[in-house]
């Protein structure tokens, strides 16, 4: 029997056929792909800068499985039904005109459509050789012994947080269809900084493990460490520095680095606040009070409140938060809680007296003289709600009303911009936990999308400070018993439940 082409020989007779070159970068992904498949890997990653070629030779890839077993049955999935479709056409193409793959071409004209074809085969199989479907399309009853994610993460994937679940829940679809021991190859380039091909979790969004980890990868950037190009006949330096100059610096590190970025430009980049961990000190010495931070003495806090009856996945949410001021000016945004109240306990305790006691609890916990309550809409009649709440728990806090009429988009450009140009805002490690992160991250003006965390936090840094008290008589001290019976807890998702 005769020996089968290896694929970078494949690659290189197509090529050859094609009066065309194996570039090396080509050569080296070629190689790649053969071994993983003479050592029988089942997941496959390759991520390669934009214009590589990529998608290319995973259409070689597809038709050389086909050449070296015809009864095959491959699925191609894509971000858009036309994308998986050209993959389909690329392929088809190959067998058409590879010199090895003659052999594979049916008898039958209604075998070789548009958006999936029949080879050549013995077996009388339901699915086809190899067929294209959307991301967004129904795979059930599929079956696949090698299924190509070419491209499913793009910009109308995965450009919020909705998007990026479903698509999660679409791709976890691939396991009822991948036969026992199929391959499953995704090629792409990441378009989010919460990328389903990012080789770290994501804290922020509940991940444990990157969403592809226990892949096999390769990943190929434009440039390597000592600033070579990858395709140096193709990409030479001047090419390099124009397309970085033309796309921006996020577009071009995400795209042609391959570093999981937002493709349009962060405003807000929360790789520029100044993390740490350390938990409020709190002590009392000759009738002194001193709350620091570390090695830090804090001199002024300031509380912000706006008020929702929505949840954190359903319409606005209740955000509370505190920046404190330390005595050298850096601002420490210590924590943000998104509130939610407990509707199995609504026939005893209303809404707003739930919420308003998630509040008692935060002012206490964080030793705060004050709080700050966006009157808008819902929050008209909370803040003497509060001031109730606050008595009954033995709390000397002060309650601010505050009506906001500048727009959100002003006022979070207005307090963010200045304290993170000047590097003077530092955020607790708790603040990860919880959505403001994503919120900083895919945060663009005038254009809608999640921001009731930046809005809180906006309202902190833009109110007056409030003086941290240096003396602390019995009766300002928190009261230690329990809210009327009742207990709240920090969620991990950074909001509180009875």
């Amino acid at each position: 029997m005769s020996r089968t082409a290896s694929f970078p020989e494949f690659v290189w007779i197509w090529n050859r056929s094609q009066n065309l070159a194996t570039p090396r970068v080509h050569a080296r992904i070629g190689t790649w792909f053969d071994d993983c498949y003479r050592r029988q890997r089942p997941r496959l990653l390759l991520l390669s800068f934009r214009n590589s070629g990529k998608s290319t030779l995973v259409a070689l890839y597809a038709a050389w499985r086909l050449y070296n077993n015809p009864e095959l049955r491959v699925l191609t999935l894509s971000g858009e039904f036309l994308l998986a479709k050209a993959m389909v056409r690329q392929v088809r193409r190959i067998i058409e005109r590879h010199p090895l793959t003659s052999g594979l071409l049916p008898t039958r004209p209604e075998q070789w459509a548009a958006d999936q074809f029949t080879v050549r085969r013995l077996s009388a199989l339901r699915d086809p050789s190899m067929a294209a479907k959307g991301i967004a399309s129904n795979i059930t009853g599929l079956r696949a012994d090698l299924v190509i994610c070419d491209d499913v993460e793009v910009p109308n994937t995965c450009d919020t947080a909705a998007k990026r679940e479903d698509l999660r829940a679409r791709l976890d679809e691939i396991a009822y269809v991948l036969v026992p021991g199929g391959q499953q190859v995704f090629i792409g380039t990441p378009h989010t900084y919460y990328s389903i091909y990012a080789d770290e979790a994501r804290r922020e969004i509940g991940e444990s493990r990157p969403y592809l980890g226990g892949f096999e990868r390769l990943e190929i950037p434009l440039i390597d460490e000592r600033g070579r190009s990858a395709w140096p006949e193709r990409f030479p330096p001047e090419h390099i520095e124009a397309l970085r100059r033309d796309t921006g610096p996020a577009k071009f590190a995400s795209q042609m680095l391959l570093r999981p970025s937002n493709i349009t430009e962060c405003r807000l980049d929360p790789d520029r606040l100044h993390r740490y961990g350390e938990e409020l000190s709190y002590v009392e010495g000759n009738g002194v009070a001193t709350l620091s931070l570390g090695e830090r003495r804090l001199v002024s806090a300031s509380c912000w409140w706006d008020p929702s009856f929505g949840s954190v996945d359903r319409g606005d949410a209740s955000v509370i938060a505190v920046v404190f001021t330390d005595d050298v000016g850096n601002l420490r945004l210590h924590r943000v809680a998104y509130l939610c109240h407990d509707p199995h306990v609504r026939e005893q305790v209303d809404e707003a007296t739930q919420l308003c006691r998630h509040v008692c609890r935060f002012v206490a916990d964080l030793h705060l003289p004050s709080v700050t309550v966006e009157t808008n809409g819902l929050g008209r009649f909370l803040p003497s709600l509060l001031r109730c709440e606050l008595r009954r728990a033995g709390l000397r806090c002060a309650v601010v009303e505050h009506v906001s009429t500048r727009s959100k988009d002003l006022r979070i450009v207005d307090a963010f911009d200045a304290v993170m140009a000047a590097g003077r805002l530092y955020a607790h490690d708790s603040v990860w936990q919880t959505p403001f992160i994503r919120e900083m991250r895919e945060w663009r003006p005038s254009r809608a999308g999640d921001d009731d965390g930046l809005d809180t936090v906006a309202g902190c840094l833009l109110s007056e400070p409030v003086r941290l008290p240096r003396f602390e008589s019995a009766e300002m001290r928190p009261s230690s018993r329990r809210w009327h019976g009742m207990q709240t807890v920090i969620t991990p998702g950074g909001g509180f439940d009875f």
